[in-house]
């Protein structure tokens, strides 16, 4: 038992956590309130320096796969891909602002699949801004476009447990490997994800604009060449890049495929995205002659200190007794029946993701899970319900994934602003249905398929 001033200490410090970085005085970076909430709950006594080396060996392994991922974004941005991307996107739209919502929403499905949820965001938002700037819309009508963009590309990773640093590290806790969950989980998470499209879709049909036109901007297709559609060589100049990039998602393609290969015969998944992401850095360097230094600076480290410091103050809370509060109180629902199980650990880990953050909302609830005792077959439902709580019910709030909070940085320095009260306007309709819809389905894939 620990003393009543530790106990005292450690929920101090995470309330005054959660209200500075609500608030944000000064704009201030969430990852300031989220380090000083950390030594507030390491210095009570209540996280040990065991806990903090169980801590990093939990989530290192996980934090280098999403490093090794924003690497590769990076060398794509640097041979063009994000502006080669931008003009395919308006080739296929075809002055249509309606097909260029639901082709936006695509390509940040595709993009998270092939990357991941933090890497689909660093991809996706630089080439929807840089679209948006150039049609000159309005803030109102880029809204629907970053917007919705940002909640598929996040959500798209509920269905493959390696599309998100959260699902790997879950995983790792549960005993689980990605061909079952992705087995398990990927119809539920593809009917979830369609059902959030439709929803936004409604939300944001007055503000989409109906045509776009882009004869009167250029976009930057290669260093000092410009992609303008009305000019005579822009067609041999778009396809010159066509190959290369065909060539680069290729082998982004493999490296993917190799994660699974990997998790399969026992070999690490975080060795495999880094050999990809030095391949890469190779690849830019022979053909670029761009200095590898430059990734130092273009990472955005503060993410990765604020998910850190979020898991020290959960784990300081998981000691003084929350774990054993939620397994007090929610073991019977979820032995009750697959669907209480499904629709009551998805909601729980959807509110613990909008409070701490779904990193250290989905170890604490995936804690709480092992010890619970279950069947096996309800235990895994339980997971994947986690899951979706934490990929797709964490989206009501801003500082719910560190994907939203790595796309408010990238908005941030291209001075676009949208608050959270605009943001949190959109995520209330749209999150919480669509949260309810997955879990069902979750619910019904396993009774159909899995339930003997």
């Amino acid at each position: 038992m620990y003393q009543l001033s530790t106990v005292i200490i450690t929920i101090l410090a995470f309330v005054l956590t959660m209200v500075l970085i609500f608030i944000r005085p000064k704009n201030m970076n969430e990852a300031i309130p989220a380090t000083i909430g950390a030594i507030l709950v390491f210095l009570s006594g209540s996280v040990s320096v065991g806990d903090l080396f169980d801590i990093s060996s939990k989530v290192t392994g996980a934090a280098i796969t999403i490093i090794a991922t924003i690497v590769m974004a990076i060398v794509l941005e640097s041979f063009g891909f994000f502006s080669w991307t931008a003009a395919l996107m308006l080739k296929l739209s075809k002055g249509s602002g309606v097909r260029l919502f639901w082709n936006t929403l695509l390509l940040c499905f595709l993009m998270t699949l092939f990357f991941n949820n933090d890497g689909s965001i660093l991809i996706t938002t630089p080439i929807l801004i840089l679209i948006l700037n150039n049609l000159k819309l309005k803030t109102r009508q880029k809204i629907p476009f970053l917007l919705s963009g940002a909640l598929i590309a996040t959500a798209s990773s509920a269905p493959i447990g390696v599309s998100n640093i959260v699902n790997l590290i879950a995983l790792k806790i549960i005993g689980m490997d990605l061909y079952l969950q992705t087995e398990m989980m990927f119809i539920p998470g593809v009917l979830g994800l369609l059902f959030l499209s439709y929803l936004l879709y409604l939300v944001f049909k007055r503000d989409i604009p109906k045509e776009i036109r882009f004869h009167s901007y250029t976009i930057p297709l290669q260093k000092n060449r410009l992609y303008h559609p009305l000019q005579k060589n822009a067609e041999s100049l778009f396809n010159q890049q066509k190959k290369l990039m065909i060539n680069m998602l290729i082998f982004v393609f493999i490296v993917r495929i190799s994660l699974f290969i990997a998790s399969f015969i026992g070999i690490s998944v975080t060795l495999v995205a880094v050999l990809g992401s030095i391949i890469l850095l190779i690849w830019r360097w022979v053909h670029l002659k761009v200095n590898p230094k430059d990734i130092i600076g273009k990472i955005p480290w503060h993410i990765l200190i604020f998910a850190f410091s979020m898991y020290v103050i959960i784990y300081g809370l998981h000691n003084i007794g929350l774990t054993n509060f939620l397994i007090g109180h929610l073991q019977t629902l979820v032995n009750d029946s697959l669907l209480h199980a499904s629709i009551t650990m998805g909601a729980i880990t959807a509110l613990l993701s909008n409070i701490f953050n779904n990193h250290p909302a989905l170890m604490i609830s995936t804690l709480a899970l092992t010890d619970m005792g279950l069947d096996p077959l309800i235990m895994k439902t339980v997971y994947l319900a986690n899951i979706i709580g934490s990929d797709i019910g964490s989206l009501i709030l801003p500082i719910g994934t560190l994907a939203t909070l790595i796309w408010m940085h990238i908005l941030k320095k291209n001075k676009i602003q949208i608050s959270w009260i605009e943001y949190i306007k959109v995520t209330i309709i749209v999150i919480p249905p669509t949260l309810i819809f997955t879990l069902i389905s979750l619910y019904l894939w396993l009774l159909l398929v899995f339930v003997k």
